[in-house]
């Protein structure tokens, strides 16, 4: 139990905080009667599942709820001010000098119309009397801070002409440009690759260290809490099940549901995977290259490869796994085999099949037999349309009954763990995590013959996880369905991989059975994905067998 003077060290405090979900929600209250404190120089991981309340918190916090939401009960005390009495001008003054989050996603988080530099300004006008060169000279200072590479360029430049990692290092200079006393991370690592995800949780931690700021970081990757965090609050559907020091709740935690997730982080040995009989493949690339003329107004045109000389292949019933870093081309190449986008050279083909340059009945029949898991849930949704309609609309443009296909979605909303009832609603009135299901549900109601899952589990929490893969592989030996998985997350890729396929800057560096490429890399660029992986510590410890 927390003293007194515990209390008034706090940076943040929370009291017994109630946050109400509207009429008709899956429960009450998105949080009930939460209490945890973040004192200066701490980093505070909330961990639990997707739903269990982690984000509503951080945007209580930030005066962010969306409408609908009300704290109902309890407190929140930020530096000892009450959050939850504070007007919206009080909102506004506390957001940057007191208070600042770093969201999920930088790609929505960021202004696409404005350029970097002049979106963290806007954070040193509104709060500074400083004269526009001294705040030019601090924002340049900070995106060094922030490793961010010829900070000049980087000021110019719009978030589209930068990688992920660069547009994520954005947001955490925006975030601490004023320093504040509280950083909010709500899962600022989950669309990053290995070594860029490390970088950034090597970043947040110096600048904590430095500063003295109180970090609460929401998260549901274990290897990311095992690395970073001083204490853990466990989370579930809104309830708080133990919080404690992090090597305590990590080594031995208390609660069975604690347990439970734990139990279901993937380890880092892949297991023996069932033989592939050898057949055609029934997606193939040959010799595929894509690029891309960049045109400026400042110099001719020039072109980019994102894409050079790939050459794979996906058997019936094979899972084969693609891994690199951000920017090594692995969507690209995954949007040309979908026929998403043409590839400027070589071949690809479907059943044997050429489709590299199809049209008419050919790209349509092709896009029945290959469908895609893209990696944002967000954006693969029509908000306008309702789950069920989303569901049934692919099936029935290819020919299937509407009563056919919704027969079809129900049976698939069993399979991806939501009830049938979830057809009527919104994608607005799920979490992110549920999102990725129907998106996947949506893939799965085309009956494809190849899968291609781009980050596909990379926003899921770790028990959600391990249902979606034991699933996909359920599907997989049912069907004999192929299938093409792009990811970041090694631990991942060991356990549902029959094949790894390591890129890098736009070239294969090194493929070869998964068990090969893990336990015997070849590569010293493998050695440093591998290396790179957070929680190696925790893994090793959870999973002896799997130190690499």
């Amino acid at each position: 139990m927390s003293t007194a003077s515990d209390t008034a060290r706090a940076v943040l405090a929370i009291t017994d905080l109630t946050v109400d979900l509207p009429a008709g929600g899956d429960r009450p209250q998105a949080v009930r009667r939460i209490s945890f404190e973040v004192k200066a120089g701490e980093i505070v991981c909330l961990l639990g599942e997707s739903g269990s309340g982690k984000s509503v918190i951080g945007q209580t916090v930030m005066g962010l709820l969306a409408d609908g939401l009300i704290p109902s009960r309890g407190s929140v005390r930020l530096l000892g001010e009450e959050v939850l009495q504070a007007t919206a001008g009080r909102l506004n003054e506390l957001r940057g000098a007191r208070m600042a989050m770093v969201f999920q996603e930088p790609a929505t988080a960021l202004n696409p119309v404005m350029r970097c530099g002049d979106q963290v300004d806007e954070m040193l006008a509104r709060h500074t009397r400083l004269s526009a060169r001294e705040r030019r000279a601090r924002i340049l200072a900070m995106f060094e801070r922030v490793r961010l590479p010829d900070s000049e360029r980087i000021f110019r430049a719009y978030p589209h002409q930068l990688s992920g990692g660069q547009r994520q290092r954005i947001v955490i200079a925006i975030a601490l440009i004023l320093k504040p006393a509280l950083l909010i991370c709500d899962e600022p690592t989950t669309a990053l690759d290995v070594t860029t995800q490390a970088e950034i949780l090597a970043l947040i931690r110096e600048l904590k260290d430095a500063n003295g700021t109180a970090v609460l970081f929401v998260t549901h990757d274990f290897g990311v809490v095992a690395e970073i965090a001083d204490r853990v609050v466990v989370l579930r559907l809104g309830d708080m099940v133990e919080q404690g020091a992090a090597a305590s709740v990590l080594s031995a935690p208390r609660e069975a549901y604690t347990r439970a997730l734990i139990a279901s982080v993937p380890g880092r040995t892949p297991p023996e995977r069932r033989p592939v009989p050898h057949a055609r493949p029934r997606i193939e690339a040959i010799g595929v290259g894509k690029s891309y003329v960049v045109r400026s107004l400042l110099g001719p045109p020039r072109t980019v490869s994102a894409a050079e000389d790939i050459s794979l292949g996906v058997r019936p019933g094979e899972t084969v796994g693609i891994v690199g870093e951000s920017g090594s081309g692995k969507s690209t190449l995954a949007r040309c085999m979908a026929r998403l986008i043409a590839p400027t050279s070589g071949e690809m083909r479907v059943d044997g099949i050429p489709v590299a340059h199809a049209t008419g009945k050919v790209l349509s029949a092709l896009r029945r037999k290959v469908q895609v898991v893209f990696q944002d849930p967000y954006r693969s949704l029509n908000p306008r349309l309702t789950v069920g309609a989303s569901i049934i609309e692919g099936p029935v443009n290819f020919g299937v009954s509407p009563r056919e296909a919704r027969e079809r979605a129900r049976a698939l909303m069993h399979l991806v763990r939501l009830a049938p009832d979830a057809l009527e609603r919104y994608p607005s009135e799920f979490s992110g995590g549920q999102r990725q299901r129907i998106c996947i549900a949506r893939a799965l109601a085309c009956e494809p013959e190849v899968l291609i899952a781009d980050e596909a589990v990379s926003a899921l929490d770790v028990s959600v996880q391990a249902q979606i893969l034991a699933l996909l592989d359920e599907v997989q030996q049912r069907l004999g369905i192929s299938i093409l998985f792009i990811t970041h997350d090694l631990n991942v890729a060991s356990q549902i991989c029959d094949r790894i396929v390591v890129m890098r800057a736009g070239r294969i560096v090194e493929q070869g059975a998964t068990r090969e490429v893990f336990l015997s890399p070849r590569e010293p660029y493998t050695r440093t994905l591998l290396a790179s992986a957070p929680g190696r510590a925790f893994f090793e410890r959870q999973h002896p067998a799997s130190a690499l």
